[in-house]
Order: C-alpha cells, then sequence, then structure tokens
C-alpha cells in the first residue's frame, strides 16, 4: 500500500495546531522537575503527517537545557495523547523535540556583528590621521602632449 500524501497546506495547519496545543499544554506545567522555561519556536509535519519535528528553545544554562531535554522526552507520549485529543486527523503524528539553536546562533552573530563594527571604527580612527606612505596619487598618468612641439 502506498502513503498518500496530504498536501502542504494541510501540513501546515497541522503543524501550527499541534503548536498550540503542545505550546499550551507547557504552560500549563508538566509535573517534571527538570523541565525548563521552553518556548516552542516551530514544528514540521511531514507530508504524510506521521512525523512532527517540535522546535523549542530554553531559556537558561547548558545543564537546563539538558534537564529540559529529558523532561520533554520523557513527556512526549503524554503530549502526544493530548495532540490526538485536539486534532481532527485519523492518526496521531509522532512527536520528536529538537532543541532549536537559532536564539544561541542569532546571540553568535550579534557578537561577531558588534566586533566587526569595533574594528570598522578603529580603523576609521587610525585612517584619519594616517598620511600616505608615498605619492597621494600613486597611479602613473598619461603625458600630456604639446601637440605645438610636434613636427611631422
Amino acid at each position: 500500500m502506498v502513503a498518500r500524501m496530504a498536501d502542504e497546506q494541510r501540513a501546515r495547519k497541522m503543524a501550527d495546531r499541534i503548536k498550540e496545543i503542545v505550546a499550551r499544554r507547557l504552560e500549563k506545567g508538566i509535573k517534571d522537575p527538570r523541565m525548563g522555561f521552553a518556548t516552542i519556536t516551530d514544528v514540521r509535519v511531514t507530508g504524510d503527517l506521521q512525523h512532527a519535528s517540535i522546535f523549542y528553545t530554553v531559556y537558561g544554562s547548558d545543564e537546563e537545557r539538558a534537564d529540559t531535554a529529558a523532561a520533554l522526552k520523557s513527556a512526549t507520549g503524554m503530549l502526544r495523547t493530548e495532540v490526538g485529543k485536539n486534532i481532527t486527523a485519523r492518526l496521531t503524528p509522532s512527536l520528536e523535540f529538537i532543541l532549536d539553536a537559532l536564539p544561541e546562533n542569532a546571540s553568535h552573530l550579534t557578537d561577531l556583528l558588534a566586533q566587526a563594527k569595533a574594528r570598522d571604527a578603529e580603523l576609521e580612527r587610525l585612517a584619519a590621521g594616517g598620511r600616505y606612505a608615498g605619492d597621494e596619487d600613486p597611479y602613473v598618468k598619461p603625458r600630456e602632449r604639446d601637440d605645438d612641439a610636434y613636427e611631422g
């Protein structure tokens, strides 16, 4: 039997609905002391609607991120049941939680841009007081021809 593919719009709607359901459930709280402050950033559902990848971020340290990952892994079954009760699909997709590195990457890029800006400002400051090592215009110019001196 060939698996039937849902249209992209339906997969997107289901992903949005799963994001809403899981975020609401996390907001209410999960009875796991390891659970940190997690935010659902995105959900992607496969074309056959069988699997949902849930991307999340955690505010805190690496240890808090690891603890939250473990808490989400142990709560996956309960969250899948919650999703199944609240979507109108024949089958409930499997759930996979993936730590979203986007905020860390964005923070790193912001730091790199700040460093580049500081270097540019330093170069601009140095250039303002600088002088040319040789002639101001080092390019050789063609000699101007004096037409009167030419006797042909």
